[in-house]
């Protein structure tokens, strides 16, 4: 075998070398291994088999007590970071952890990791707990396993917990007198405040950044932490307009990162090696934040020429790093493009991709646990685009039963109230109406969302035009359209339009509908919105008729059956895929083999 062919003539050699020089120096034979498993995992692409097997050479030269520790410490990092081979990666860590100070650390560390991924998160606290507790006067090592406990307690929603350990990180590093491990801890904390509470400390972090004199790299990725977490808040509050200032410096501020070099002097004071984040990762994470601003504002195709930046970036990433981060990044990229494929007509490849998120989740059961409440939500919104109004109501019903996320939960009872009414069935009369006084924007509504408030004004829009009360209707959507006009919510705006331009044909006000309905078109074109399109072209239709206007009318009719064959074509597609299967799971993992559907559910007419 090639192992046999490169390594063991190799070994070998060291060995007889080793023996020549009776062991008096033990480093030569050490070094020589640990440098050829280096060149095999740093190869393009990398021989992680054979990095293995030349650390696994070390032990057979019963090697000082340290160099053992380090290489089952080294092994288990291999191991964990380029192999599936997660018993054998912590039984090695598991080796280290008793040994000396420069090796426990890590190796507690790495395992912590391990534990999580495996969801033996019981496991992975006291081990935290024990490293924290020895490594004070170890800074880089004390502030790292701070955050990564933090972290656990953030997984298990214990915020509690979590911003009373990043305190304490934030002190460390004060008393230690690192101001950019200090400004780490606080940023850190900004994520797990609430909207209403994280002005303060925005203030204060921002201070300490612009203050902050020392490392280049380091000041830029202190920027480029703080300007995530703005941009991420303005988002989280739906304030699309109002974020464009912070994004921008974000956009700049990581193009400014990546043109400088990391051979930097090394700071002089440990805990200011501690990083939050590589380059690499921050790189993605800004193509991230763009994707989820240019989603909620409705710039749909820019959206996805992001995404394919992101994807592209993150599949080279993870030839050379298992990091657990890229697979959560992929997944919400992939869960936002997939919004946007559902409001493009897209819907068979945001079917497929949702299948792809559903096959990550299984690689990791802590994913699939921060993500299952998303992924049913995904699959509520492809079941209503498809008309499988019952299955879209299961699916909006299991993903409520799996969040305790505020904005989550409101998103999702919007979308199963639009269900609701759209069905119209007396029975479910009850459950509109108690969701609809959870989210009643007139009073008390459940969150600071700009964008959801504005939403749940259109669904209380949308309601009162299906009953009829036409006045009540545009009080509504007035002030939906208020909304978002104010912050830049284009598919809002273009729903409203297009709805108001349907109350006004009804009212038989053709000149004020046909106001609302053209701008309706032009904004629905932009986006793209296929499903506002088809209806904006439908009453474009019915109104030029109306008006006299025939040539017009002609030109709405044809824009019309092009919109339906385009839709027709991709719902015949989407239904005849065997993922289409997924819209019946509800509960527990996410299955693994679908089978064949024998042709779509139901018709287009149904659909319009």
């Amino acid at each position: 075998c090639r192992f046999c062919s490169i390594v063991i003539p190799v070994c070998q050699k060291i060995l007889q070398f080793a023996s020549a020089q009776d062991y008096k120096a033990p480093e030569s034979w050490y070094l020589a291994l640990l440098g050829f498993a280096e060149h095999f995992r740093t190869s393009s692409p990398p021989k992680i088999r054979l990095c293995v097997h030349c650390l696994q050479a070390v032990f057979q030269f019963k090697p000082p007590q340290r160099v053992e520790a380090r290489t089952h410490l080294q092994l288990g990092s291999v191991l964990y970071h380029h192999t599936k081979n997660s018993e054998l990666a912590r039984s090695h860590l598991e080796k280290a952890i008793p040994q000396f100070e420069d090796v426990k650390f890590e190796a507690a560390s790495l395992l912590s990791e391990l534990y999580c991924q495996q969801n033996l998160v019981d496991s992975a606290k006291p081990l935290l707990r024990k490293a924290i507790q020895i490594s004070q006067q170890t800074p880089y090592w004390h502030c790292r396993l701070l955050f990564q406990l933090a972290q656990l307690h953030t997984l298990e929603k214990d915020l509690v917990s979590a911003c009373d350990l990043l305190g304490v990180g934030a002190e460390y590093a004060r008393v230690v007198g690192s101001e950019y491990t200090r400004c780490c801890y606080l940023d850190l904390l900004l994520m797990e405040r609430k909207l209403g509470e994280v002005h303060p400390l925005l203030t204060l972090c921002g201070t300490i950044v612009e203050n902050w004199q020392g490392n280049p790299i380091q000041k830029e990725s202190l920027r480029v932490f703080f300007l995530v977490l703005q941009v991420t808040h303005y988002l989280d509050a739906g304030q699309v307009k109002s974020v464009k200032p912070c994004l921008k410096q974000l956009q700049q501020c990581i193009q400014t990162i990546s043109t400088l070099h990391d051979d930097e002097i090394l700071p002089s004071n440990p805990a200011d090696l501690f990083h939050w984040l590589p380059k690499e990762h921050m790189c993605v994470l800004v193509y991230l934040v763009t994707v989820m601003h240019s989603m909620q504002a409705g710039y749909l195709e820019k959206a996805q020429k992001y995404t394919d930046k992101a994807l592209m970036q993150l599949e080279k990433l993870k030839m050379l790093d298992s990091s657990p981060i890229l697979s959560t990044f992929q997944v919400i990229l992939l869960e936002h493009i997939i919004m946007c494929r559902l409001v493009t007509g897209h819907k068979a490849t945001a079917l497929q991709e949702i299948s792809q998120v559903c096959q990550l989740c299984q690689q990791s059961p802590r994913l699939f646990t921060n993500h299952a409440a998303q992924l049913h939500t995904l699959l509520g919104l492809y079941c209503i685009s498809v008309n499988c109004m019952d299955n879209a109501e299961a699916q909006f019903t299991a993903a409520l039963r799996l969040t305790t996320h505020q904005e989550l939960w409101a998103f999702i009872v919007t979308n199963l109230a639009s269900v609701y009414i759209r069905e119209g069935n007396r029975h479910q009369e009850v459950r509109l109406y108690s969701l609809l006084e959870r989210i009643n924007p007139d009073h008390n509504f459940p969150v600071s969302s700009h964008c959801l408030r504005a939403a749940a004004f259109y669904i209380r829009g949308l309601l009162s035009f299906f009953q009829g009360r036409y006045n009540e209707a545009k009080r509504f959507l007035r002030e939906t359209l208020k909304m978002s006009n104010a912050e830049d919510l284009n598919r809002l705006t273009a729903c409203s339009l297009v709805l108001l331009g349907h109350i006004f044909y009804v009212l038989g006000n053709h000149r004020e509908s046909n106001n609302m309905v053209v701008p309706a078109m032009q904004l629905a074109s932009k986006i793209p919105d296929m499903s506002v399109q088809l209806w904006s072209s439908a009453l474009l239709k019915d109104l030029n008729k109306a008006l006299g206007n025939t040539i017009d009318a002609h030109e709405a009719a044809q824009m019309h059956q092009n919109f339906s064959q385009q839709l027709l074509q991709d719902h015949i597609a989407a239904c005849s895929l065997p993922e289409h299967n997924l819209i019946s799971w509800t509960d527990g993992p996410p299955p693994g083999q679908f089978q064949a559907q024998n042709g779509p559910t139901t018709s287009l007419a149904s659909l319009l």
